[in-house]
This record gives structure tokens, C-alpha cells and sequence, in this order.
């Protein structure tokens, strides 16, 4: 993430089903403090709608694992700390709380910048740790990446 600090882009996240992961592994680089302006660990649905201002009505329709609750996370975590750069992380990380349709290990990663919002679905194998070890990795990447469209 040097690279953010570098080109002076700050940083915020907003996590559900890795609750604080992420914000961890940022600030565990010594001089994080430069770009990194803080995230949320939005768990219930009730905390995503009051911090990051997700709309229940997209929650009800779509469930608080999925594509439209990602873009939200991002848009509203990225608003919120007024960041030029936000990370949302929401899933099924288990072992319980999967269902056909949304099995454990399906995590939803969303990124919210100047050129707009995107969000990309993954399904990780693994326990529980594993699945949030791979969505912050992962995430992390996906950080990376956007940094690099930054002039």
C-alpha cells in the first residue's frame, strides 16, 4: 500500500464477515497512518444501514450478502470517512449460515473510488478462518489494483 501513500490516496474499509480483519493488516504497516483514515465493522444489518447509510430496502430485496449491499458498504464507508479509496468485505464465513443459494464461503468484495463503485463475487473454500484470510487477501489485491488507475 506504499503506493497510496506515495500518490497522497486515502484509504477507508467497511467490513462485515471479516469484523476488523482488514483494517488490521492496513494498519500493520508501519506508516498506514498516512493514508489510512479508519474503517467500520458493520456485523448486523441494523449497523450497516446506520453507519454506512445501506438501504434496508436493498437488504430485504437482496440480503446483506450480496452485490447491491457490497456497492453500498463501499459507496457509504468511502462517504463516510471522506476517503478517496474504500474496501467493503460482506459474506458467509461459517461454519453455520449458509444456504443453497448463499453457501458458506461466498463473499462479496466491493471498491468505491473516483471512477465509481464495483463488486466482485468470490467463493472461497475453507473454515471459517480461511474464508476471511482469503477475502482480506484478496481485497487487499483488489485495493492494489484500483491504486494503480490513480494519476
Amino acid at each position: 500500500m506504499e503506493n497510496l501513500s506515495k500518490k497522497g490516496i486515502t484509504l477507508s474499509v467497511a467490513e462485515s464477515c471479516t469484523g476488523g480483519m482488514l483494517g488490521s493488516v492496513i494498519t500493520s504497516v508501519p506508516g498506514s497512518s498516512k493514508y489510512f483514515l479508519g474503517g467500520a465493522v458493520t456485523y448486523s444489518n441494523d449497523a450497516k444501514e446506520a453507519l454506512l447509510n445501506v438501504s434496508k430496502s436493498t437488504m430485504i430485496a437482496n440480503g446483506s450478502v450480496s452485490e447491491e449491499t457490497a456497492l453500498e458498504m463501499a459507496d457509504g464507508v468511502r462517504k463516510l470517512f471522506g476517503s478517496d479509496l474504500a474496501a467493503s468485505i460482506t459474506g458467509v464465513a461459517g461454519p453455520d449460515g449458509g444456504t443453497a443459494a448463499k453457501p458458506v464461503g461466498l463473499v462479496w468484495i466491493g471498491i468505491s473510488f473516483k471512477n465509481g463503485t464495483f463488486a466482485v463475487k468470490f467463493n472461497f473454500d475453507g473454515g471459517r478462518d480461511e474464508v476471511r484470510a482469503s477475502a482480506v487477501s484478496t481485497a487487499m489485491k483488489m485495493l492494489f489494483e484500483t491504486a494503480k488507475t490513480f494519476d
